[in-house]
């Protein structure tokens, strides 16, 4: 038709909707076309309204026309609603308050967190994985190739670890102030352990726990599962909490608040896997986590230098959360996550599960 485009991109089957809109309109079906209904429709304000005054976006869309997105907020009283939030939940009370964070940049990211090398199943060698990231501008590397039970990925028995660990120390001296922090992205085992020894967990600076193995569970082993991972004091991340893959694999059942709720008890950082498969912790769990004081970490999940650009994906579900700078763990400089590692490690006082391993 004359003002509607609809059809189907070949390649990919998702559905197009291109409208033709005259200029003075386009800022109002904008806001009608992009926003969800219930942030169109909520109220704009506590307190009772005066005769004729609109009581929502909707209304003040029907009744005027606006040059700008800025404008419409501004005439019905609210700070300015960034589209990634206009979701309806949480950002309405808060933009009558004036409030609402200001969201993370990708330029607040200054550091790459859970990347993988040819040690493990990576294509790139782990001087490669630094040097490109160091070019781009980045101050540090976390390295986290997978554990020993990942034997489908080419998993690091320790020997492979130490071999590891003495390149690294090996390139930190030639890239400086670049910097490589020693990580493992080790496997979240059926009984919810970590795969090495706490005598192996505490030679490395920081360990994103994952599971990869047994994955269908009920919501109730599943929780279970992570929960006591999280509970183990080498954990300092969370990896992609549900292990699902978008449009391939649908991820175990958890209970989200209680997953949550531990990360915050137990000091432990939730990673926004940025993969576009993966997009896991997913955005709606977001504003929960910053509630409850738990940092998140933007992490690629890079297994070749290309993957580092994937981190854009992560800033976009972030914010759609509400995810801010402050509340991001990888817009610290490398000092700042140097010592937060450093510090973390020296206060892990292991239970006694844990230490007879350690000790024995």
């Amino acid at each position: 038709g004359p003002f509607a485009w609809r059809g189907t991109a070949t390649a990919s089957a998702v559905q197009v909707d291109v409208r033709l809109i005259a200029p003075a309109e386009f800022t109002n079906q904008l806001l009608l076309t992009s926003a969800t209904d219930a942030h169109l429709s909520g109220a704009l304000t506590d307190d009772e309204l005066q005769p004729g005054q609109p009581a929502s976006l909707r209304q003040w869309l029907k009744r005027e026309q606006f040059a700008t997105e800025t404008d419409l907020y501004e005439r019905a009283g609210l700070q300015y609603v960034e589209p990634e939030l206009r979701e309806g939940l949480w950002e309405l009370p808060l933009a009558r308050q004036h409030q609402l964070p200001q969201l993370l940049e990708p330029g607040d990211l200054r550091g790459s967190l859970h990347n993988h090398s040819t040690y493990s199943d990576g294509t790139h060698s782990l001087r490669e994985m630094a040097t490109f990231l160091r070019d781009g501008g980045y101050e540090y590397l976390g390295i986290c190739d997978h554990s020993q039970a990942a034997h489908y990925a080419n998993g690091l028995p320790v020997e492979r670890v130490r071999q590891q660990h003495q390149e690294i120390d090996q390139l930190n001296q030639e890239l400086a102030p670049f910097r490589i922090f020693k990580g493992i992205e080790s496997d979240i085992l059926s009984d919810g352990g970590l795969d090495y020894a706490p005598a192996v967990l505490e030679t490395f600076d920081f360990i994103v726990a994952s599971v990869h193995s047994n994955l269908k569970m009920d919501e109730r082993k599943a929780t279970t599962r992570v929960l006591r991972a999280i509970e183990n004091p080498y954990t300092t991340m969370l990896g992609h909490p549900t292990g699902r893959l978008l449009l391939r694999r649908e991820g175990y059942p958890l209970d989200h608040k209680a997953i949550i709720d531990a990360c915050a008890k137990h000091n432990v950082i939730i990673e926004i896997n940025a993969n576009p498969w993966r997009l896991d912790l997913d955005w709606r769990w977001v504003h929960y986590a910053l509630e409850q004081g738990v940092q998140l970490s933007i992490n690629p999940d890079a297994h070749h230098t290309s993957g580092y650009a994937d981190m854009r994906y992560g800033v976009l579900m972030g914010r759609k959360g509400g995810l801010t700078k402050a509340t991001t763990f990888n817009t610290k400089s490398v000092e700042e996550a140097a010592e937060y590692f450093a510090q973390r490690k020296a206060n892990i006082k292991p239970p006694l599960e844990f230490q007879d391993s350690l000790f024995g």
